[in-house]
């Protein structure tokens, strides 16, 4: 997604606090979250000796499904080489919904599609900037995803230097942005923290913009070598509130020097006549595997099958599209039936706010105290180190247990933050069990959501270990005899929000109001 893995990162800036009422109600755990955990944690969530023995059966016929010959790095290919960027309402995803279901089919899994409404379509146009002096050169950017065109013509303008949108900046820049392109700096991002920053800066930045009469924004690219990228600053899958795009990075800062030696002085044209239609009809993909003793309670093993276009994107998130395929095909090829349905489910809408996930959600909201975990894997192919629980301490025993098979992989190293960022959210907001992979870096940040998102950055062997342990955290999880954890009510959600930061994540990012009125998360 366009935030990735950033669960890790907020937990860095807002730990979960050990003393919590909530936690005061849970088994004894480690209380540093980023410190190996310590073996033979026992809780009421912990699995029995024979539990834990059909975890290793389940895991020894797994394994040699996965690492063995299989279809998925051809799956992949043929998702990201064929069909290519599949943004949310265009041709090229209604493509990939056909190669989930044709995939999940020759997997032998029972699978179908359901329907839900994206508000907008959109497409971007012809971006281009010309510079009309004192000094001419060409520019390199595009428009953020979801921004509203400019008007037919394009339009001039000043252009001007506002630093890094703070306060100060803007009030530095004074009645000068009235009408004018604003220039935005960026640093380069490296960790995990940075891309999380990249989300939470330009809501208060773009509404300085709009409050002062600017008539758009450039963002200062926050790769090197030229390389672009697209995300959305609209995160409920609604048109922009300002016309906005992301400048590669040199030609930003070149631009920043030209400014700064012509105050006053340098004018654009920019053209960006983007496509905006809608409402349109979309899909998420459910493939299911019934359980055998229980099967309407269920286990979510989940991936976001769209991406943007720029690339073909292959790490964000094809790879884990085509993975949860081979964790199903695993799974149905051991002829092992859990006692719960797994369902695999690939969303779409994901790249505009969640928005396929959070169409799940509602369409499946009289059924969620039955839905006993949901599991996503979202940050490309860096090594998985474990899973960040979402706030809950009382799921971490069980977790342990069912990845204790793989115990000599570490990646039974678990940690408790709750955010935005991916299609776990609105589940998290409703108090189902989730779990997200952790997972290292690796490659995913100096490519995301960028032209060079290629099937050539996928690391299939690491591929292959992931979909070992999404199958059998899946399997483990669905064949308990007691729930991993229970929902949480409203009251504990309430607590966890602030335990987490998470209540600061929605107010940031323009949640709050519908988290607080009951229009997205479990009503009051």
């Amino acid at each position: 997604m366009r935030l990735g893995l950033l669960l890790v990162s907020w937990s860095l800036l807002c730990p979960f606090m050990s003393s919590s009422p909530i936690a005061a109600q849970l088994p004894p755990v480690q209380t540093d979250p980023l410190e190996k955990p310590v073996s033979g944690i026992q809780g009421a969530s912990a699995c029995s000796a024979t539990e834990a023995s059909s975890c290793a059966e389940a895991a020894s016929k797994i394994l040699p499904q996965v690492m063995g010959p299989s279809p998925m790095e051809e799956n992949l290919r043929r998702l990201t080489d064929e069909i290519g960027g599949r943004v949310t309402g265009t041709p090229q995803m209604a493509k990939a919904v056909e190669w989930a279901l044709a995939a999940f089919r020759a997997a032998g899994i029972e699978v179908h599609t359901e329907k839900y409404t994206l508000p907008v379509a959109w497409s971007e146009g012809k971006t281009h900037l010309e510079l009309l002096g004192p000094v001419k050169f060409p520019i390199r950017l595009v428009s953020t995803g979801w921004s509203p065109p400019v008007p037919a013509g394009g339009i001039e303008a000043n252009l001007v230097d506002v630093a890094y949108g703070t306060p100060d900046d803007f009030a530095r820049a004074g009645p000068g942005i009235k009408g004018a392109i604003l220039l935005v700096h960026s640093d380069i991002g490296s960790t995990w923290a940075d891309l999380f920053n990249e989300y939470l800066r330009p809501p208060d930045i773009i509404s300085s913009a709009v409050k002062g009469g600017a008539s758009a924004i450039f963002w200062m690219g926050a790769r090197e070598r030229l390389l672009l990228y697209r995300h959305t600053n609209s995160l409920n899958g609604e048109i922009d509130k300002i016309p906005q795009a992301v400048v590669a990075r040199e030609d930003a800062m070149r631009l920043a020097r030209i400014v700064a030696a012509y105050p006053g002085k340098v004018r654009v044209h920019f053209d960006m006549p983007n496509k905006v239609g809608g409402p349109i009809e979309q899909e998420n993909v459910v493939g299911e595997i019934r359980g055998r003793e229980k099967p309407e309670e269920s286990v979510i093993l989940g991936a976001h099958l769209d991406s943007w276009e720029l690339g073909t994107g292959a790490l964000d998130n094809g790879c884990n599209a085509a993975m949860v395929i081979e964790a199903a095909r695993a799974i149905k090829a051991t002829g092992l039936l859990p006692r719960r349905t797994i369902r695999f489910v690939l969303f779409s809408g994901e790249e505009q706010g969640t928005v396929g996930s959070y169409e799940y959600v509602k369409a499946h909201r009289a059924e969620l105290d039955k839905i006993r975990a949901m599991i996503t894997f979202d940050a490309g192919i860096g090594r998985v180190t474990g899973y960040s629980l979402g706030g809950r301490r009382d799921t971490e025993a069980g977790v342990r247990e069912v990845l204790k098979p793989l115990e000599s992989w570490d990646a039974n190293r678990h940690t408790y933050d709750a955010s935005f960022g991916t299609d776990n959210f609105d589940f998290l907001l409703e108090g189902v069990p989730t779990l997200v992979a952790n997972q290292e870096e690796a490659n995913y940040l100096p490519n995301y959501h960028a032209a060079s998102d290629t099937l050539d950055k996928v690391d299939i062997r690491e591929l292959k270990l992931h979909a070992a342990i999404a199958a059998l955290t899946a399997w483990g999880i669905a064949d308990r005899a007691e729930p991993l954890g229970k929902r949480l009510t409203r009251a504990e959600l309430d607590l966890l929000m602030k335990e987490t930061g998470l209540d600061q994540q929605l107010k940031l990012l323009d949640y709050w109001d519908a988290w607080q009125s009951g229009a997205r998360g479990r009503k009051p």
